[in-house]
């Protein structure tokens, strides 16, 4: 007779929602905008120095752009739920019973009777009103408020990362230098899509096919547009 043993803790992937988006985000955006940069200027046969420098220089720029886009995008989202936190603390001192029956109204809809509803609203709300109102009510976490820094810095480092992959892959390569930077951020967007499903707990597969067909379609079309420009030049 076998014997169960308790499971342990669960683990979400939810909670690395924040991070994990701006880094994937920002590593993608790494991959494809450096790597369709050369892509296009390789077939628009530009000079080996012009491929290199114009990698180089979209490294910089855009892991820059994307620090800076994050922490305005991000910390307009903090002033937000800061505003809402502090209009949430004004409203509890004022009006408690009013919020009080907010509350029960709130547990009511999500399926318990009035009685217990009213007794789970009154003991949370002894035991914290405001991060029980932040939660309930506005599906919002004190512990959990939008990190605009640390946004900024995730994405900045993961453009970065992303950037490098094309970047190095153009700078060792002496032949085919276009084919090379494509075939490598490809390869590079799959094990994105596969790493980034497995840390939020989705199907790798798929990750990985929607992010290879969406940054092959993006170089394939600067390639074209750098091909026609080198003829047409």
């Amino acid at each position: 007779m076998s014997s169960r043993t308790q499971p342990g803790p669960e683990l979400h992937g939810s909670h690395r929602a924040q991070w994990l988006r701006a880094a994937v985000l920002g590593c993608d955006d790494g991959i494809v905008s450096t790597g369709s940069l050369m892509i296009s200027l390789g077939a628009g046969n530009a000079a080996p120095s012009t491929v290199i420098t114009a990698g180089l220089a979209a490294l910089v720029a855009g892991s820059l752009s994307m620090a800076a886009g994050e922490y305005v995008s991000v910390s307009s989202q903090r002033d937000a739920e800061r505003a809402d936190l502090v209009k949430e603390q004004a409203e509890l001192a004022e009006y408690p019973e009013a919020e009080l029956r907010e509350l029960t109204e709130i547990y009511v809809k999500r399926g318990l009777d009035r009685d217990l509803a009213h007794t789970v609203a009154v003991q949370l709300s002894e035991h914290d009103a405001l991060g029980t109102h932040l939660r309930d009510e506005l599906n919002l976490s004190i512990d959990n408020l939008a990190r605009p820094v640390q946004a900024a810095a995730v994405s900045a480092t993961s453009f970065a990362i992303g950037s490098a992959i094309p970047l190095t892959v153009g700078i060792l390569t002496t032949g085919s230098r276009t084919l090379a930077v494509a075939i490598a951020a490809l390869i590079a967007l799959g094990i994105l899509g596969t790493v980034g499903a497995r840390i939020g707990g989705g199907l790798r597969g798929r990750a990985a096919i929607r992010v290879i067909l969406g940054g092959g379609m993006a170089m394939a079309v600067s390639a074209v547009i750098g091909h026609l420009v080198g003829v047409i030049g």
